[in-house]
């Protein structure tokens, strides 16, 4: 008699963190950037959400990153001295390509002095914050699935999104032992085989629909493509990205801001960011995405900056509407 199917889960590998690489001790680099550098104004665009499970700041302005570099897991703490020296140390098989590309991602390749105010409040705004850098990360992985993540849903919804997957699938941070760095629940974005793993009910869970985990799951089996565009120019990277349906002209600058440090990419398609724009330069909050281009176009090669200047501004018009509501599909 034929033995009774019982039907198997998709088993996903959970990676286990190298006990040999928490211990051993950390690498250090210290690094003097050219001009003033804040480390929150820099950094901050690496945050998704306020318990983002591969980074944190910490009160006496220490800034904890885990991430998945070429060369492995590796986990970095970044903090400044009293002089503006940036002191820095590193764990996990990433730890040497993270110090190699420290000053990349604090801005030592980006230009703020080609940027040319054309308006009062921007030209006020950069005089305030001098030591605003665009930071360069290069891995586009790291950005781009949680910008696929975010896609027209509220940043709450997104950010829990991320929190799950990352503490579910992702490697816990390798770091220095002992209960403090315990305490921080850092963790390491999964590989790409461990996202094209994913069950679809473990997607559903996290309250990510079928489209947005479809376009990640494009997107990894093509990760080495992918990570090629943090060497290209910007519309070549916006072109290369742009072949995986599901990535548009929104998705592929959210990530090349942060990859490539990319000044001019504009976030075109926001539910919110023309309405800034037009606001705070041309005294219209109804603005699309044509007169935010249009008020835009005088910063040709600096847009993504001018735009992270006009939300720094203090300036934002008035919120006329509720907040869009989370939907919960984790219960449908």
């Amino acid at each position: 008699m034929a033995g009774r199917f019982v039907p198997r889960t998709t088993a996903v590998p959970r990676q286990n963190p190298a006990a040999a690489e928490e211990c051993a001790p950390a690498r250090t680099r210290s690094w003097t950037p050219p001009g003033p550098l804040d480390l929150r104004l820099v950094l901050s665009p690496l945050r998704r959400g306020p318990a983002d499970p591969a980074y944190r700041a910490l009160p006496d302005g220490t800034f904890w990153r885990a991430t998945r570099t070429p060369a492995g897991p590796g986990t970095l703490r970044v903090s400044a001295s009293g002089d503006g020296v940036i002191h820095a140390a590193a764990w996990g098989p990433g730890a040497q390509w993270l110090l190699d590309g420290l000053p990349a991602l604090l801005g030592a390749d980006d230009t703020p002095d080609a940027f040319r105010p054309r308006h009062r409040l921007v030209a006020l705004t950069q005089r305030s914050r001098p030591g605003l850098r665009l930071l360069r990360t290069g891995l586009v992985m790291e950005s781009l699935i949680p910008s696929v993540l975010e896609q027209k849903v509220t940043t709450d919804e997104a950010y829990r999104a991320w929190r799950l997957l990352l503490r579910t699938y992702g490697t816990p941070a390798p770091g220095p032992a002992g209960q403090a760095f315990a305490a921080y629940g850092l963790y390491v974005m999964p590989d790409a085989r461990t996202w094209s793993l994913i069950p679809s009910w473990e997607w559903h869970r996290a309250g990510v629909d079928a489209k947005r985990s479809a376009t990640i799951l494009r997107a990894v089996r093509v990760a080495r493509r992918m990570e090629e565009a943090a060497a290209m120019e910007l519309p070549e990277a916006m072109a290369r990205l742009q072949l995986i349906p599901g990535i548009g002209p929104w998705t592929a600058a959210e990530t090349l801001q942060r990859s490539n440090g990319a000044a001019d990419a504009v976030t075109v398609g926001d539910l919110h960011l023309p309405g800034i724009v037009g606001h705070v330069l041309g005294g219209n909050r109804d603005a699309d995405d044509e007169e935010m281009l249009a008020l835009l176009a005088p910063y040709e090669g600096q847009r993504h900056r001018a735009t992270r200047l006009i939300m720094l501004s203090g300036q934002l018009p008035a919120r006329r509407a509720p907040r869009m509501t989370p939907r919960d599909i984790a219960r449908l």
